[in-house]
């Protein structure tokens, strides 16, 4: 009787992380466009690494643009642009998403293929309350996945993203807090593609 009782009570906790899960995923899929400006921590205490910068990414269904310090891709759906700032270097490529990569412009579809996910808690940050919601792979062995943990907090007041943090078996802990949040971007597709004439001399390495 126990084991049925707490089997309805994890059914019910599971549930209710899909129900938030659900309308936070339709909260960004309703939107054709927009822009998030986020700051991203890389922490490791075993090697001693913390570090910090912010970026901002620009999202139009598949296509996107994200511009960091060091570096900005350029996806228009095919084909995929990275700039490398220091070395005045273009890397192109074929558009071949994986299934391990999370960023910002596909966190709210991860928990859809390959996790499990339950609620957590709610918990403050400022005059906000987040719904804590907690993925695991579902086959901790397959290679896809690359983070053993992953935890979101999740606005309950806008359904949005406030934060995210993936754990990876190597001690890395990567986390990402969205500082701002326009849904009334907008851009027609040549935003989504690498303009060679903007950046004057740049090498160009052609990967396809």
């Amino acid at each position: 009787m126990l084991a049925g009782l707490f089997g309805v009570v994890n059914a019910q906790v599971d549930q209710k992380a899909k129900d938030i899960l659900d309308k936070m995923s339709s909260k960004y899929q309703s939107i054709p466009s927009y822009k998030t400006n986020f700051v991203y921590r890389l922490t490791n205490k075993v090697e001693n690494i913390d570090e910090q910068f912010s970026g901002e990414i620009m999202v139009k269904g598949e296509k996107y643009v994200l511009l960091m310090s060091d570096q900005e891709i350029f996806n228009d759906g095919e084909t995929i642009w990275t700039f490398l700032k220091d070395a005045n270097e273009v890397n192109v490529d074929y558009y071949m998403p994986d299934e391990g990569d999370l960023s910002p412009n596909n966190i709210y579809d991860a928990y859809k293929k390959g996790y499990r996910y339950k609620w957590i808690e709610n918990k403050k940050a400022g005059s906000r309350t987040l719904d804590v919601v907690e993925l695991q792979p579902e086959d901790p062995k397959d290679p896809d996945k690359l983070f053993f943990r992953i935890v979101l907090n999740i606005d309950q007041a806008d359904n949005t993203i406030h934060s995210w943090e993936m754990y990876d078996r190597g001690g890395n802990v990567f986390s990402y807090t969205i500082s701002g949040f326009n849904p009334k971007f907008t851009a027609d597709d040549s935003f989504f593609r690498f303009d060679g004439e903007k950046y004057p001399d740049v090498e160009v390495v052609d990967l396809r």
